[in-house]
């Protein structure tokens, strides 16, 4: 039986196709669709401009999008394809072609990210074209049923159709084991997911399996092996940016935000023109308290937001706050020059995003940046236009506890905490905003107060687990004159008094000083996570006397 294979047939499938070519030189579009229409295609669409490409493909559907990277002053080609990606415009069936002259590392970085089909260098010949649309085509065609199951999110069909093309021994078997080991991944099967990878790597060392088994590895929390597979990714593999963001997603499901900070920043370093990392690495940074990092952050992601789908008005606001807490009780130069920067970021935002959401916020962020500049007038006038605009009874989270922090800083400190138990029990289901309410209560101080009272309790607890009460006792007083109201290191307090008493220390002294601390501590809510150990320990200061 002959096992002869007729030869593709280019010019008859290149006629059914509908290709969109971008490119903001009518020049050039033209050779382009000349170049094209020799091939055998019938249906060629131009575009001039990024938003001109995206309306197009909203309300057509084309099999070949090709696209040059530099588009003038709107988008560029990375944030064309990053933007019908993140709108399912372009399904899998689909092929978008980036054309470039660009060769600085940052920008190819940038366009691989968003994972085009394929790339074509400037200047371009018809040979070249037609010999790298042919290969392109050619894999088209072959896995376009494959393709068509994973758009419909049939993921089992997926996964058999690959298996017979394996079975063929296709030339694109390669792709079938990524695309099988993939779906598993997607669909939760981590057992097979992970045995297709540790098959794949039992034979060769492949960064696309050695990166597939890190994600499963992490999916299944086996957080140390993961974190070596990662590793060994990125040791062999020095520009695999998905390297540092799987070390970085691994550290921060431990609890490790310094490390997983770290391994950001080194991603930002390979690929800087990804804004979402870049957003990422900011939230981060928020919450490891290194506000400048976070405002650096926050700088690129809304520089880079300029003409991107993920632009945000929540990215300008970011950046506000870190400027706010940078500038707060610094007339230095530099704090003026934070607070200046502050006050025009929010001006953009409120124009760029006009609602009254981002307006109210902003004149809160506001409040606070004339409160810690001593320019208490414009504080003033800034907080009554925030007033006017704000209800208590329906404001979003986020405004609510925009509210209760420029109320704490104006030293409205009973008006907080009653607006921050209204928010813990509108919102007592969502685990995320009462996060944010509990670390408002714990710590309603300025960000140098806060950083200073967080070492104090560290080294106060090293103390007390060295069973040296006296100098715990001590260190967590000073922690307490910088955060007063924090629960975490009233109670800490109150446990080494108790403790201290059991030796028959100080007992009325002592008690008495354990009951300033749970008055302190009376404001949180039931919700707080710091709740139960109050209770117990209001309970046994209770039987005490």
């Amino acid at each position: 039986m002959s096992s002869f294979k007729p030869p593709f047939n280019y010019a008859k499938v290149y006629s059914k196709l509908k290709f969109l070519v971008v490119d903001d030189f009518e020049n050039f579009r033209l050779s382009i669709r000349q170049m094209i229409r020799s091939f055998g295609v019938e249906k060629i669409e131009v575009a001039s401009n990024g938003e001109d490409a995206v309306q197009k493909c909203t309300y057509d559907k084309f099999d070949i999008v090709l696209c040059d990277y530099n588009m003038g002053d709107g988008k560029n080609g990375q944030q064309i394809l990053e933007e019908l990606r993140f709108k399912k415009l372009l399904k899998r069936t689909g092929l978008f072609i980036l054309i470039t002259a660009e060769t600085s590392k940052d920008i190819v970085m940038g366009a691989r990210e968003n994972q085009p089909d394929g790339y074509i260098a400037k200047p371009i010949t018809k040979a070249v074209l037609q010999k790298r649309m042919d290969a392109l085509i050619e894999q088209r065609e072959t896995l376009l049923p494959i393709n068509k199951e994973i758009d419909k999110e049939n993921y089992p069909a997926a996964i058999s159709l690959c298996d017979a093309e394996i079975k063929k021994k296709s030339k694109y078997i390669t792709w079938c084991f990524r695309t099988i080991a993939d779906l598993y991944f997607r669909t939760g099967d981590f057992a097979h997911a992970r045995k297709i990878y540790e098959d794949v790597l039992s034979a060769r060392e492949i960064a696309w399996a050695r990166l597939g088994l890190g994600r499963v590895l992490l999916g299944q929390k086996h957080y140390e092996e993961a974190i070596s597979s990662f590793t060994r990714l990125a040791e062999e593999n020095q520009d695999m940016v998905e390297a540092y963001d799987g070390l970085a997603e691994t550290y921060r499901q431990m609890g490790k935000l310094k490390e997983s900070q770290k391994n950001l920043e080194q991603a930002v370093t390979i690929s800087p023109l990804a804004i979402l990392r870049q957003k990422q690495l900011g939230e981060i940074c928020t919450q490891t308290q290194d506000v400048e990092a976070a405002a650096n952050a926050f700088r690129q992601t809304v520089k880079l937001g300029t003409h991107s789908v993920h632009d945000d008005a929540d990215n300008y606001l970011q950046l506000g706050r870190c400027l706010s807490d940078l500038s707060e009780g610094d007339t230095s130069d530099k704090g003026k020059t934070f607070a200046k920067e502050a006050i025009a970021t929010l001006e953009k935002a409120t124009k760029r995003f006009d609602t009254s959401e981002v307006k109210l916020q902003s004149l809160l962020i506001e409040t606070r940046i004339h409160k810690g500049q001593d320019n208490l007038d414009a504080s003033k006038k800034a907080f009554e236009k925030a007033q006017t605009m704000a209800s208590v009874d329906d404001m979003s989270a986020e405004a609510g506890i925009e509210m209760a922090k420029t109320l704490y800083r104006l030293e409205e400190t009973d008006k907080a905490e009653k607006l921050l138990h209204k928010l813990a029990q509108r919102f007592e289901h969502d685990k995320k905003v009462l996060a944010k309410i509990e670390d408002l209560l714990d710590e309603p101080v300025s960000l140098q107060k806060k950083m200073k009272a967080r070492e104090l309790n560290r080294n106060g607890i090293n103390y007390f687990e060295e069973g040296k009460l006296d100098e715990a006792i001590k260190t967590f007083e000073e922690a307490l004159a910088e955060s007063p109201k924090h629960p975490a290191l009233n109670l800490n307090l109150v446990q080494v008094l108790l403790k201290q008493m059991e030796g028959g220390k100080l007992k009325a002294e002592g008690l008495s000083q354990c009951k300033q601390c749970l008055d302190s501590v009376a404001h949180i809510p039931s919700q707080h996570r710091q709740y139960k150990r109050f209770q117990f320990l209001s309970k046994k200061i209770a039987e005490l006397g």
